[in-house]
């Protein structure tokens, strides 16, 4: 299965090569993966910052910790997740649903109400916690498919989301930075990729019932 071949060479990459680019071919493929990430009720209630320009990515490092993975990577994901509840994100999906796959909207109305109801029942600590986690859905497929294609990636949660928030204006749009993950390809410097991995033993991660 090649694709556990690729998950044992990926590693979160502590040093990148400047100097090395994502091709438009290879990001429009990281793209699509992330658009084909599975989500709650399919709404995809996120949103992802791609970010190129330097001077962003400068400024935006001084609000994680001075990590270098933000300025010399190729390209910073920025997975945001929406921090208010709209029911027009539930509209928007169930014509799209209608749309896309030839359904009465009437048929639908049953599904629309469920979704926005179980929505609804959430406190706002729920809400919050429920919509943060999408974006981690997401973040995994970006993670699998970096690693199919060998471009290397780190997810990182050390930054100052509300920082990010303001920077990149997301307060307004009701959007809030919840992960980010650096892209690109790892410096011959970077002596973490020559390291074992370390994971649990299959016989205490899993249990057979």
């Amino acid at each position: 299965m090649e694709l556990l071949e690729n998950l044992k060479w990926r590693y979160a990459t502590k040093k990148f090569d400047f100097g090395k680019k994502v091709n438009d071919e290879d990001l429009e493929k990281l793209k699509e993966a992330i658009q084909l990430a599975v989500s709650s009720y399919g709404l995809q209630l996120y949103k992802v910052l791609i970010i190129s320009e330097e001077k962003l990515k400068e400024k935006l490092r001084t609000v994680s910790w001075d990590q270098s993975q933000i300025t010399d990577a190729s390209h910073l994901f920025v997975f945001c997740n929406y921090s208010e509840r709209n029911d027009k994100h539930v509209d928007d999906y169930i014509k799209a649903v209608s749309d896309i796959q030839q359904t009465p909207m009437e048929k639908l109305e049953g599904y629309q109400n469920l979704i926005k109801q179980s929505l609804g029942s959430k406190n706002d600590d729920e809400w919050q916690s429920w919509s943060q986690k999408q974006t981690y859905l997401a973040m995994s497929n970006l993670l699998t498919a970096c690693a199919e294609l060998k471009i290397d990636a780190c997810p990182i949660e050390g930054f100052e989301s509300e920082k990010y928030n303001e920077i990149l204006g997301l307060g307004q749009k009701g959007l809030n930075a919840c992960v980010i993950v650096p892209v690109g390809y790892r410096s011959n410097d970077d002596h973490t990729q020559f390291r074992k991995k370390v994971r649990k033993p299959m016989a205490e991660l899993f249990e057979m019932v």
